[in-house]
């Protein structure tokens, strides 16, 4: 009994000793690295190359892109020049008219078919007057009434006329504006405008 008392006492005096495993070291804290956000993401500094570069690049192109649109763009299927001019005097009307004569060539591997033949007067203030070519059925009457008309002319040229590849041909269209003789002997320029069927421009002769 004795034994068992002291056992007690025993135990009550020294408290139970537990073996804990030992604490491991806290691990070392790795290097801050700076974070910038702009550097993430795609950005023109990082992506793009210099700008010398990307200039001469964009020069390069845009003169390739020239030279294509200057030899595809569109061009007129013929040439010519006008040969003559006759102007007579409309009586009362403060108007004349002019039988211009000019040589057309097609200059295209196809065949030119005239859809309309336009006159431009241009006067020596600037001023510009506008005029289709007559009816061919017209032109006699017109030759009978103003013989001066006739003067160096050429079998009437018309709309409908084909001309086929390299072909030439010479005509005389009658238009009529409303100037006086004076001012169309003074003006500044005449031209025809020949617009041929499918062909975005005209034929301007001068």
């Amino acid at each position: 009994m004795r034994w068992q008392k002291s056992a007690v006492i025993y135990n009550l005096l020294m408290p139970e000793s537990k073996s804990d495993p030992p604490t491991p070291p806290p691990p070392s804290p790795e290097p801050i690295t700076e974070f910038h956000i702009g550097d993430e993401f795609g950005t023109a500094k990082r992506n793009l190359p210099p700008a010398g570069i990307v200039m001469i690049c964009i020069a390069a192109v845009a003169v390739i892109v020239g030279i294509f649109a200057f030899k595809e763009r569109p061009k007129p299927q013929g040439a010519g020049s006008i040969n003559f001019v006759a102007a007579a005097e409309v009586p009362g009307q403060n108007m004349i008219l002019a039988a211009i004569t000019f040589t057309l060539r097609n200059t295209a591997d196809r065949p030119l078919w005239i859809h309309t033949l336009k006159a431009q007067l241009t006067t020596a203030d600037g001023a510009t007057f506008d005029d289709n070519a007559a009816s061919v059925v017209d032109l006699d009457r017109y030759y009978q009434a103003f013989p001066a008309l006739k003067e160096s002319s050429e079998p009437p040229l018309s709309p409908e006329t084909k001309l086929l590849a390299g072909a030439e041909q010479r005509g005389t269209i009658i238009v009529g504006f409303k100037v006086t003789k004076e001012a169309f002997d003074q003006r500044k320029s005449l031209s025809v405008a020949i617009q041929p069927y499918d062909q975005a421009l005209p034929v301007v002769l001068k």
